[in-house]
């Protein structure tokens, strides 16, 4: 059996103007795919899509609203492959005890990142390819809880279980997911290097990943025909500790 390959298909990455969706992106051109990809901002869109080069396009997305998600999908044509990791840092629920709990804050963490994700498998299903694959994100926190972050662990452990639905709904497509550890994205960009030291530097392999490294398992999980209902962990051993 020939060794897979995306040469020649067609991947989308919402999210993929920054962090690790562009270097999704970047990974899959290199494997001679050609890219779509979707943000929010019609200008780091473009942006990035120069930086990514030949093979690359993409347009606004605001994954807050479905009719902004159905044109953008529409708009793409039919496609292999489709890889969600947008998510809404600024929306993720902040530490603090269940008693203060503001559930209208809350429920606007769910907002990109699980819904954002469901609307656009949603509008995906009629172009997607019955050979093709959508992966989702994560997070470790989905394994590994902290103190006072019970939301997060349990919004990361929603993706997951659908991830487990879905590949069983949707097959033939396969549907997977990865779960990241501390992976030195933009939004890491302003945590002091003392602090991402000390958040890293018990791991099996102490240091923060490149986005460059989670991308290879996007990469897989959209080659690995006969992979579907997975996660992949790239957490430098975080679950080990």
């Amino acid at each position: 059996m020939p060794v897979p390959t995306l040469n020649g298909q067609r991947v989308v990455v919402i999210g993929g103007s920054s962090g690790i969706g562009f270097a999704v992106a970047e990974a899959a051109l290199a494997e001679g795919a050609t890219v779509v990809i979707g943000s929010s901002r019609e200008a780091n869109v473009q942006a990035a899509a120069a930086r990514l080069g030949a093979g690359a396009s993409g347009s606004a997305v605001n994954v807050r609203e479905e009719a902004s998600v159905q044109a953008f999908l529409e708009g793409g044509g039919s496609f292999d492959h489709l890889v969600f990791t947008a998510g809404d840092w600024a929306g993720n629920p902040a530490p603090g005890a269940i008693a203060d709990l503001d559930f209208a804050t809350a429920d606007a963490s769910l907002t990109v990142r699980f819904w954002g994700a469901l609307m656009a498998i949603k509008h995906a299903i009629p172009r997607i390819s019955a050979t093709g694959s959508i992966t989702l994100t994560d997070g470790v926190r989905a394994h590994r809880p902290a103190k006072g972050s019970p939301l997060s662990t349990a919004f990361g452990g929603a993706i997951e279980h659908l991830t487990l639905g879905l590949a069983v709904d949707l097959a033939p497509v396969r549907v997977n997911a990865v779960c990241p550890g501390v992976i030195l994205t933009e939004v890491w960009s302003t945590v002091p290097e003392e602090r991402l030291r000390r958040m890293t530097e018990r791991l099996p392999l102490p240091r923060p990943g490149d986005p460059a490294e989670v991308a290879q398992a996007y990469i897989y999980l959209m080659r690995g025909g006969y992979t579907t209902g997975q996660v992949l962990v790239v957490d430098g051993g975080f679950m080990l500790i």
